[in-house]
């Protein structure tokens, strides 16, 4: 669908905005695909409540490798709240071993490492349209998927699902993500994000009986909280800033 779209979009001209991304953006596509391969091994072997809660904390792992590698300014409460939300994500590591489920929950934090990876590469290549490394992305994920499958024979049923999956979810879902950042600010694309880490796993409990842990009740808690905090703070902060700089601008 994505490469539908760039074809619509550029035209004559695809191909050069496929060359125009680089190789940052091959080395994103790359995370981009291999990030989407570990989500699914991540639902496969730990709870889908530990997986889309250990993801969740991805602005917050964004916001750290950001001040960390790229030196990007960060408020105090934003480092404790990183700081905090590694104490949740300890309590679902510890449910994970209590239960056997570490290496879903290891799957989860290659999905974090893979967004982060995207997203600082994307970033750096802001004044190129990346979108067409979000295609490679799908090409990497299929790449892969391919190797896992025992062999490429699908039923009619389970093609709808995966045309719809690929369709919906994927492809219309970050071409969403990607336009919504640029009408809105990067806080605020977060604080939306989290609502499937929070409808994820209640769809999941009622949709198929998998009732979360008390462990993964409090550590997801706790990393809700951090994260929903540090964005409607870094909204506040924002939105002060525009204003301030509206206020001293002539009129």
């Amino acid at each position: 669908m994505l490469f539908l779209i760039l074809l619509l979009k550029y035209r004559k001209g695809t191909l050069s905005a496929f060359r125009a991304i680089g190789r940052p953006g091959l080395w994103a596509a790359l995370a981009l695909g291999l990030g989407s391969v570990a989500y699914i091994f991540a639902i496969l072997l730990t709870t889908v409540a530990n997986a889309l809660f250990i993801i969740g904390a991805s602005p917050l792992a964004t916001a750290l490798v950001g001040w960390l590698i790229l030196g990007e300014k960060t408020s105090r409460f934003g480092i404790a709240a990183m700081l905090v939300s590694l104490t949740g994500i300890g309590l679902m590591f510890a449910e994970g071993l209590i239960e056997g489920r570490w290496l879903g929950n290891i799957a989860a934090l290659i999905v974090v490492a893979s967004f982060v990876i995207f997203l600082l590469l994307v970033r750096g290549r802001r004044q190129v349209d990346m979108l067409p490394a979000t295609c490679l992305g799908g090409l990497v994920m299929a790449g892969v998927g391919g190797i896992f499958a025992d062999d490429l024979i699908i039923s009619n049923h389970d093609l709808v699902i995966s045309l719809l999956m690929g369709w919906v979810q994927f492809g219309i879902g970050f071409l969403c993500f990607t336009i919504a950042t640029r009408y809105i600010m990067a806080s605020e694309v977060a604080l939306f994000a989290l609502t499937e880490s929070i409808l994820g796993p209640i769809w999941v409990w009622y949709g198929v009986g998998e009732q979360p842990s008390l462990l993964t009740f409090i550590g997801s808690g706790i990393v809700l909280l951090c994260v929903s905090s540090y964005c409607i703070v870094g909204i506040r902060e924002e939105r002060r800033r525009l204003q301030s700089i509206s206020t001293r601008s002539p009129t």
